[in-house]
């Protein structure tokens, strides 16, 4: 009984003690404004951890590149509560008096494209934004940043995951009975062939909603069917950095897929296919015209890089 007291003293203690250094540091949720538009980004506060990533060899309808599994540290960061939306990406190539204000190279973004993406449910109303590749999600993120003097980007796969699982070591977050997951994500069985407004379901325990189906999110990773046994335990913050445009690491599974597409482990590599057809004159990298069910959502790391830093980020990724 003695030890039991003990247990509970302490987590009440270290509870107490989360609770303080959120308190101090102004580690919580808020909403990011952003200048000029009526943008209010919902972000949610993630603390750093460590946790299980990937699948244990015994789960069901487990793939072969995700694992074997290891434990891997993560750094602090505030998360996006939902996948942008297509009001908050259309601001971002809709902002003319930014245009004529910045230098172009800092502002370019994509042309109207001639398909319609929207799947006939419009561009207002809180759909998410789809259909853009890693570029057009990442210079978003850089239009954030010049915007507010925030840095934001894509998750990493790791980050990712662990934001997902919100302490989970189960398939879902929620735990592995499929049959819970439509009160969480949209998906094939639930969606109707169709994405849904953010938000309508419930979120996972550490305020995310969306985080598995409806669209299909990208992180910043190289795709690679061997990541784990490049991975070491305790390794902290790893991201595979791109050498080439294909593949790249998208996470959560879509509004198209099957439950087992939904496992918090499970990993989906981008597709040449996704931009056979090209939606702009003259030809661009911002679309796929055939992928209205990838998407994204951004983070704010808690440890700001320098504006130096922040550059050779966006020349990594972007290529300028």
């Amino acid at each position: 009984m003695k030890k039991f007291q003990l247990l509970i003293s302490f987590i009440i203690f270290t509870l107490f003690v989360f609770a303080q250094e959120k308190a101090d540091t102004g580690f919580a949720a808020y909403s990011q404004p952003v200048a000029g538009t009526s943008i209010q980004i919902k972000l949610v506060p993630i603390a750093s951890g460590s946790f299980l990533m990937g699948s244990p060899a015994g789960e069901k309808a487990r793939d072969a590149d995700e694992g074997p599994q290891k434990k891997i540290n993560i750094s602090s960061f505030w998360m996006g509560a939902y996948e942008v939306s297509y009001e908050e990406y259309n601001a971002f190539f809709t902002d003319e008096a930014y245009a004529q204000n910045i230098d172009a190279d800092a502002i370019t973004r994509p042309s109207q494209p001639y398909i319609d993406f929207t799947l006939g449910m419009g561009k207002t109303g809180g759909f998410p934004a789809n259909s853009m590749q890693q570029y057009g999600a990442l210079m978003y993120c850089r239009w954030l940043y010049k915007k507010t003097g925030i840095f934001f980007r894509l998750p990493t796969e790791a980050e990712w995951e662990y934001a997902c699982r919100a302490g989970s070591t189960k398939k879902y977050f929620f735990g592995d009975n499929d049959q819970e997951l439509a009160k969480y994500a949209w998906y094939a069985k639930n969606s109707g062939g169709k994405y849904h407004k953010v938000g309508e379901l419930k979120p996972n325990a550490w305020g995310l909603y969306d985080i598995l189906g409806n669209v299909g999110e990208w992180t910043l990773d190289q795709y690679n069917d061997h990541y784990f046994d490049s991975l070491s335990d305790n390794e902290k913050d790893p991201v595979i950095k791109p050498t080439k445009r294909y593949p790249r690491t998208i996470k959560g599974g879509t509004f198209k897929d099957d439950a087992k597409e939904l496992r918090a482990a499970n990993r989906l590599m981008s597709d040449p296919v996704w931009n056979r057809r090209d939606p702009q004159i003259p030809r661009s990298k911002w679309w796929n015209a055939d992928a209205p069910f990838i998407g994204f959502r951004i983070i704010r790391p808690y440890k700001q890089p320098t504006e130096e830093e922040a550059q050779t980020f966006f020349k990594l990724y972007l290529g300028k």
